[in-house]
């Protein structure tokens, strides 16, 4: 990394743009909550798949040593219903989805994270954890499970920013009359029911926030410096992953915390439950490079409110962007003109950009931008610096584009001129159309 870049986030712990400094540079640790998987994700879900892997992408370019880290709950009272549901075992339900969301993952243009636990394999740290939070008495046995005392945690709010009286009204009604306060919330859950574990306060499952907090700190033990997530997880999941970590470990868990807006279909919250949902699986997969980059067009922190209509609008500008550097790179081939150079002043200029709290929507402003430019450029050295300077800056974004061409395209391609050139019209346009078949017109 340039040592003229500084690196800006805005933390919502603290409300304000930071600059960046990772606890022990150039590390970087990172840990974004990841899916529930009972069912295939919704393009709501996979805006965080691609805003964080985006986020990793550049902290890399920036010269950081990342590792990100991204769970999987394979234990939860959905994953049992459908389970029952469909008659099959949780396992077996969790591993067609997990594999699913590998899958979605990689056709988004993210990577899969460099860690990707399953609660399930850490059940036994997950009930030493709750066993030393009850022996500092920052948890207590009931006879539906156990909770964590939330009035124990001082600054239990801040990253939510609500007091008291407003977290009481936003916790869901429980049950379980024995709870000392409203607020306390379960860390351990008593039931026979569905996949279950043995434990020192009989059979049941760990709550949704412990498992998190548990994992975090099996991987990290120690405070990280990101925690990444959905907006919606702020309150309760965050905030209880927080408490957990300071009644714990004496640490707010995460240095910065980052946190994507919600992305809504046609003005309404996306929701499995309420059915108002697009599956990605659903989505042309020749089509996520379109959809990554409406993503990226808008400020991760900012809201979506998704349509038909917006996504149409960037699906016609990366097809676009795909011929013409499909076009530009046959031209060149052709012409035989190959450099691996990329434009400095470019590169440097990307990631000044970059280094505003990830502002990718300027990024697409400034590609846009590079396009008209190749658009003017004739078939120079000049021309490929620019297309592999877009290129990269693609990369740089995740947006994948089809750019594989065989030497008949280019055959193909040179007979084209050549009919044009001896006024062959009848084959020029016989030729026309078998390259727009190809996508290069």
């Amino acid at each position: 990394m340039s040592m003229k870049h500084e690196l800006k986030i805005y933390n919502s712990l603290t409300q304000s743009i930071e600059t960046f400094e990772p606890i022990n540079y150039p590390k970087v640790n990172m840990y974004v909550c990841g899916p529930t998987v009972y069912d295939h994700i919704h393009i709501g879900n996979a805006r965080p798949v691609i805003v964080f892997d985006t986020v990793k992408k550049v902290l890399t370019a920036f010269g950081y040593d990342v590792h990100l880290v991204s769970n999987i709950t394979d234990v939860d009272d959905k994953i049992i219903d459908k389970a029952k549901a469909l008659n099959i075992s949780e396992k077996t339900l969790t591993e067609t989805y997990i594999e699913a969301y590998k899958d979605m993952t990689n056709l988004l243009g993210s990577e899969l994270p460099d860690d990707m636990p399953k609660a399930t394999e850490y059940i036994e740290s997950m009930i030493h954890y709750i066993q030393r939070l009850i022996e500092k008495g920052f948890a207590y046995e009931t006879q539906e499970g156990v909770y964590f005392r939330v009035n124990k945690i001082k600054d239990y709010g801040v990253l939510s920013k609500q007091k008291q009286d407003q977290l009481e009204t936003a916790v869901r009604v429980d049950l379980d009359q024995q709870k000392e306060h409203t607020s306390d919330f379960s860390i351990w859950k008593k039931t026979n029911d569905g996949l279950h574990f043995e434990s020192p306060w009989g059979a049941g499952r760990p709550g949704w926030h412990t498992e998190c907090a548990v994992m975090n700190h099996e991987i990290f033990n120690g405070m990280i410096d990101i925690h990444g997530g959905g907006s919606d997880l702020k309150f309760p999941h965050h905030e209880n992953e927080r408490a957990h970590a300071q009644a714990h470990d004496h640490h707010g868990l995460a240095k910065y915390w980052m946190h994507n807006g919600r992305l809504d279909l046609q003005s309404e919250k996306m929701s499995k439950s309420l059915g108002n949902m697009i599956l990605v699986k659903d989505l042309n997969k020749h089509d996520l490079g379109a959809f990554r980059m409406l993503m990226l067009a808008h400020h991760y922190r900012q809201p979506i409110n998704y349509s038909q209509q917006l996504f149409d609008e960037y699906l016609k500008i990366y097809q676009n962007m795909n011929k013409k550097l499909k076009m530009t790179t046959l031209e060149l081939m052709l012409a035989y003109i190959k450099t691996s150079e990329i434009d400095a002043y470019i590169q440097d200029k990307t990631l000044s950009i970059l280094e505003k709290d990830f502002d990718t929507p300027n990024v697409i402003t400034e590609l846009y931008q590079l396009f008209k430019q190749l658009n003017k450029t004739g078939i120079s050295i000049g021309k490929a610096i620019l297309l592999n300077t877009i290129i990269w800056q693609l990369s740089l974004l995740g947006i994948q584009m089809d750019l594989h061409i065989e030497q008949d395209d280019v055959d193909l391609y040179d007979q084209w001129k050549d009919a044009r050139l001896n006024k062959d019209f009848d084959l020029a346009d016989d030729i026309r159309r078998k390259l727009m078949e190809k996508g290069y017109l």
